[in-house]
């Protein structure tokens, strides 16, 4: 019987391995970026093409490698961070598997570029598909370039499933950020495209955050720190007002690696518990420093799982730090930044700013209006379809806005029943009415209709919004004043990657230069206060769509500008604003459950009301 066995050459091997690895430029970005690292470079640059697919070139001044130890680089299983398997649980570097490199070349064109303080020559290493091309000696200043060029040239079907460049850039900043954060005394630089998009300069972890999310986040850090015998905790977490629903800036790092771990990040938001609402997280960067023996990182081949010999005793000493952390934030120092003015507070207080109480949304303890007993005089006459005129005026007391809402007490008198009355025939047609400005009443002919008025305009705009995505054809009104807004590099490749659909939407957006935008125009029918906040919600909305559910990009546009466009719980309409949003809401092919799937409204028959008094 012939043997059927065999070993595959080196190339598939390499293939293979290669995806698990590499499966999008972010993923050889980051290997090549932990190199870089490891080498103990203290200036790292990063260039990127075609969101990756063209280039991805990393350039460091480590210490370099030998020209042996540059060939070898590109073998399997070749590392120079371990030796036996006892150094697995001493692992303090980024690599150890010895898979990167050559997984990486046996994707894309490879060119190596290595030279040593020691060497009077560097090397060069041109790798295609896993077979060499050219090695020779080079004139080259001290340090590792790496450019691997044509990603997934030779593996066509895997090209074609990358995302659009928006979205590999999305992801590419992603792993940029993790690193930079992780190594804050290490200089880095991110060019896309020839133009800079990061430059950090070396210094401390609060800087690097601030260079990394912009100036916007300085006010919003509170530092944490807690040392105990098993482990230390160091780092800084956000302020709880400034929590977001959308997950992304959550960054945990156990011995300067960047981890994911669901088990720790339910730690921190216990410790926000009462401080914000279930569905925000808050801002967090947290350094862990373990001993190595303690944890196995060789989990996965991503290397961002760990497992943890006494998870209870970490999640207690997060737990814990982060609470004193928030307990003492209100008076804690002002972040030192080496006194930069760049980051400097105004702390000139203005004794003559008065704070503005809202009425509207506060416990109405003080001006109460008193319900006085109205005259029952010619109550006859209300089956008649008129009411009579003293009836229909004004109680004593009662300003306009309270005379168009409905409240249900938990005694009835006849001066509130005759308060009811008036009011619904001061409503126009007497057949609709608004209870706690959330919640429409309309009368049917078997019964009574409640509409919880927020849930059914979100569904109206979101079939709106979806057949101009469709059609292509939103209506805009133009800003009288253009609004320019700076994003975040991730947000504003998120834009661009969105910019078309945006414009079906009415959205007039144009780039302004390096991650800015110009807003010109917002969608006609929005209520629009502040086109900067709408704009920014329906980012923050868009990107908790994203991680929470499988939506296509249109129907995740539609369903995110209808959440913040929609009315609010809260809001005042009149009898002719409330039959016209149950009259929209039934046009809709789905009225019934709104596009989180949650009720709309809810049917009262008569049948039902009848049992209630037992009739």
């Amino acid at each position: 019987m012939p043997d059927f066995i065999q070993l595959l050459p080196d190339a598939i091997a390499n293939q293979i391995a290669a995806g698990e690895v590499v499966q999008r430029p972010a993923s050889a970005l980051k290997e090549l970026l932990e190199n870089a690292v490891d080498a103990g470079a203290s200036q790292i640059q990063v260039v990127i093409k075609d969101a990756g697919k063209q280039l991805i070139q990393v350039i460091d001044n480590g210490k370099g490698m030998s020209p042996t130890d540059a060939r070898m680089s590109f073998e399997r299983h070749a590392t120079s961070k371990i030796r036996t398997a006892q150094d697995l649980f001493a692992i303090r570097t980024f690599g150890f598997r010895g898979e990167a490199m050559a997984s990486i070349a046996a994707v894309a064109q490879v060119e190596l570029k290595t030279k040593t303080q020691e060497a009077e020559v560097g090397t060069l290493i041109q790798i295609e598909g896993s077979e060499v091309k050219k090695q020779e000696p080079a004139a080259l200043p001290i340090g590792t370039s790496v450019a691997m060029k044509n990603l997934f040239f030779n593996v066509p079907a895997r090209r074609n499933f990358l995302k659009s460049n928006p979205v590999e850039m999305r992801h590419i900043v992603d792993e940029f950020q993790r690193v930079a954060l992780s190594y804050p005394e290490i200089a880095f630089s991110l060019y896309q495209q020839d133009l800079e998009t990061y430059n950090l300069l070396p210094g401390k972890l609060s800087q690097r955050i601030v260079g990394l999310f912009g100036k916007g986040i300085q006010n919003q850090l509170v530092p944490c720190e807690e040392e105990t015998p098993h482990l230390s905790i160091k780092g800084y977490v956000g302020k709880p007002e400034y929590a977001k629903k959308t997950r992304g800036e959550q960054f945990f790092f156990v011995n300067n690696r960047y981890i994911k771990s669901s088990y720790l990040h339910h730690a921190v938001h216990t410790a926000f518990e009462g401080l914000i609402q279930a569905d925000q997280h808050p801002f967090y960067v947290l350094f862990l420093d373990i001993d190595p023996a303690t944890i196995d990182i060789n989990v996965h081949p991503t290397k961002t799982e760990i497992k943890f010999e006494d998870e209870r005793t970490i999640y207690a000493v997060i737990r814990s730090a982060v609470k004193q952390a928030l307990g003492a934030h209100q008076v804690m120092p002002a972040l030192d930044f080496s006194m930069d003015v760049n980051f400097q507070e105004n702390w000139t207080t203005n004794p003559q700013v008065s704070v503005d109480v809202d009425r509207e949304y506060s416990y109405k303890t003080y001006n109460t209006p008193e319900f006085q007993r109205a005259s029952v005089s010619g109550w006859e006459r209300l089956f008649e379809g008129d009411v009579p005129q003293s009836v229909s005026q004004k109680s004593p007391g009662l300003g306009d806005e309270d005379q168009e809402l409905l409240t249900f007490p938990s005694r009835a008198s006849a001066g509130e029943v005759s308060m009811a009355l008036q009011q619904e025939a001061g409503a126009g047609t007497g057949t609709t009415f608004q209870v706690e400005r959330s919640y429409i009443v309309a009368q049917m002919s078997t019964g009574l209709l409640i509409v919880d008025q927020q849930l059914a305009h979100e569904r109206i705009l979101y079939e709106r919004y979806g057949k101009q995505l469709q059609t292509t054809q939103g209506a805009s009104q133009q800003c009288l004043f253009p609004t320019v807004l700076t994003l975040n590099p991730a947000d504003f490749a998120l834009v661009m990657d969105m910019l078309p659909e945006l414009v079906s939407l009415g959205f007039l957006v144009d780039e302004f230069g390096k991650d800015t935008v110009v807003i010109r125009g917002v969608p006609a029918e929005t209520q629009v206060k502040n086109e900067k906040e709408l704009f920014e919600g329906l980012i923050e909305q868009y990107k908790n769509f994203k991680n929470e559910l499988s939506l296509d990009k249109k129907e995740n546009l539609a369903r995110s500008l209808a959440k913040r466009s929609c009315l609010k719980k809260g809001q005042k309409l009149d009898a002719q604003e409330m039959e016209t949003l149950v009259g929209q809401l039934f046009a809709c092919p789905n009225p019934n459950y709104s596009p989180s799937g949650n009720k709309t409204f809810v049917k009262l028959d008569l049948t039902s009301i009848h049992a209630f008094f037992a009739k």
